[in-house]
């Protein structure tokens, strides 16, 4: 079945591509509320120092290409909006460039101010061919990933700021600037900068950042710094309800794309411990609108790229909108319960009223707003409407594995299996002579929801007791981790398989096995899988 649904999708980029060759010159039809142009650049200056242009009129197709390609924002990439010009050497006292980034795919600076607080002036288009390998790029097919840009809503960041600050979440506030040809206040990058609409906002990385707004808090850090502070000590906590919180937003907002880079992360200290609250950023495909056509309704099927979910008013796929996130998912939400996940979504959905969804769509420029507004608007409302049951089964994707990780630190993972095949999972730190101190995670799992629970001690010399007897459960992985462990397994569920699987080195571990363990080991601890603590990104 695959294999069809494969070979329909080359059929019809091969289609398409006989649509091209016999009407690639039939303009594409008329705009409603466009302003007129002139010379090349296709902006119209206003003496108050901005502009009038579009983020991207190449994106227009013909009836027939957008039947194969999918209508998209199109029109609203098409669409002359009003944008500031941005002076580099005026805004906030000015400004001076630190670094060209961007990826593969968005041409982005950043910036910095005198006293050190960053900025990231971001494209609003982009070019993301260069995920594929050098073969396809000058081919229909990288003909197509271009095109497929016009999926996303240029204007989306506006809408998500305030509805970010009416649900509590930290958020940058983005501003639509507008950079003249050959402004020379870039220097090198002018060609590469000029004549284009880019997104500001401000990158939440150093103390400099700090604002009323994050009350309390000493720093501010980036996805990778704080993991690594993470597990280097328990005394380092992520604050996952709030995390919880960020995500169900990003749920109702369709935004797919939140790896570990889409985040920053606020400091707190309070008594021993350091806490860390999430500040999400880069919002290119918040609203995005992919299956619209027949070439892209295919390409996202399940078995294809199903990580591109489209904003409708009801959720199609909530596992595919989970793909991107899955890493840091893992690491910042093994804590958060149904019942908080239950209670979150209820607080959203009453902070998200009917009025804040209307004055969140009305960020958006008003001849965008004349487009798309009210369909925004209808959208968001429906899917806050569903906001409940779609965060039960994003629990519910979550629960299925879970990891619980140690730090590097001697800890005592306590597991007890208890009847209806309930597995409560509690970690301590651990005092001298081996005596629990501090309880740093405490969860109940249900054989019915989680299949797999893995319990990762780090560096340290931990010890691992499971205790409990139950007629079926969950299977408890223990990966003890480089240090001298001890693994004490006196549980029992019945059946025949072996429900506590310890992965270790042999001479690093020393193992009570019970009736039903299933021992790993390993001649050398470099031998042993290990806990993947930060995944280095491009």
């Amino acid at each position: 079945m695959k294999r069809r649904i494969f070979l329909a999708l080359l059929g019809a980029l091969f289609l398409y591509g006989l649509v091209r060759l016999f009407f690639a010159n039939q303009p594409p039809e008329n705009r409603n509320g466009s302003v007129g142009f002139f010379g090349d650049s296709g902006l119209k200056r206003f003496p108050q120092d901005s502009v009038m242009v579009s983020a991207g009129d190449h994106y227009q197709l013909n009836r027939v290409g957008e039947f194969f390609l999918g209508r998209h924002y199109r029109r609203v990439w098409a669409e002359p909006v009003k944008a500031k010009v941005f002076r580099m050497n005026e805004v906030l006292g000015g400004l001076s460039i630190e670094k060209i980034g961007g990826g593969m795919q968005t041409t982005s600076l950043t910036l910095t101010d005198s006293s050190g607080r960053r900025f990231a002036l971001r494209s609003l288009d982009k070019d993301p061919v260069n995920v594929l390998s050098p073969f396809w790029r000058k081919t229909f097919v990288g003909s197509f990933v271009r095109d497929q840009v016009s999926a996303t809503n240029p204007y989306a960041a506006l809408v998500v700021a305030p509805l970010a600050e009416a649900a509590g979440i930290f958020h940058p506030t983005p501003q639509l600037v507008y950079v003249l040809p050959a402004d020379q206040d870039f220097k090198q990058y002018s060609n590469l900068f000029g004549n284009k609409l880019f997104m500001m906002e401000e990158k939440f990385t150093s103390r400099a950042s700090l604002a009323k707004k994050f009350g309390a808090a000493t720093d501010l850090v980036d996805t990778e710094e704080m993991l690594r502070r993470r597990y280097r000590s328990s005394r380092h906590r992520i604050d996952q309800w709030a995390f919880a919180r960020a995500r169900l937003l990003d749920l109702l907002l369709s935004d797919w794309d939140r790896h570990e880079g889409q985040w920053d992360w606020a400091v707190y200290a309070h008594k021993q411990e350091v806490w860390y609250k999430p500040i999400p950023k880069d919002r290119d495909q918040a609203l995005c609108l992919y299956d619209d056509g027949l070439i892209p309704w295919l390409a996202t099927r399940k078995f294809a790229m199903r990580k591109f979910e489209s904003f409708h008013p009801k959720f199609k796929d909530v596992y595919g909108l989970t793909i991107n996130a899955a890493f840091l998912d893992a690491r910042a939400l093994s804590e958060v319960s149904l019942v908080d996940f239950r209670r979150l979504a209820r607080e959203m959905q009453a902070n998200l009223s009917d009025s804040v969804l209307r004055a969140a769509v009305k960020r958006m420029p008003p001849p965008v707003y004349k487009l798309v507004g009210e369909d925004t608007y209808r959208k968001l409302r429906s899917r806050r409407q569903l906001l409940v049951q779609t965060a039960e089964e994003y629990y519910k994707i979550l629960s299925k594995e879970v990891a619980v990780v140690g730090a590097d630190e001697p800890e005592r993972f306590v597991v007890q299996r208890l009847s209806q095949g309930r597995t409560v999972v509690e970690v301590y730190k651990l005092g001298k002579g081996n005596i629990n101190g501090e309880k740093i995670y405490s969860r109940t799992f249900f054989v019915g929801e989680t299949e797999k629970i893995s319990l990762y001690g780090l560096n340290g010399d931990d010890i691992f007791d499971v205790n409990g007897s139950s007629a079926k459960g969950s299977y408890v992985n223990i990966y003890g981790g480089p240090g001298a462990d001890q693994v004490n397994d006196k549980s029992s569920v019945e059946g025949w398989r072996k429900k506590t699987v310890v992965f270790d080195d042999s001479g690093g571990v020393q193992l009570q096995a019970g009736p039903i363990t299933e021992a790993k080991l390993s001649g050398t601890a470099g031998e042993v899988p290990a806990f993947v603590r930060v995944r280095i990104r491009p």
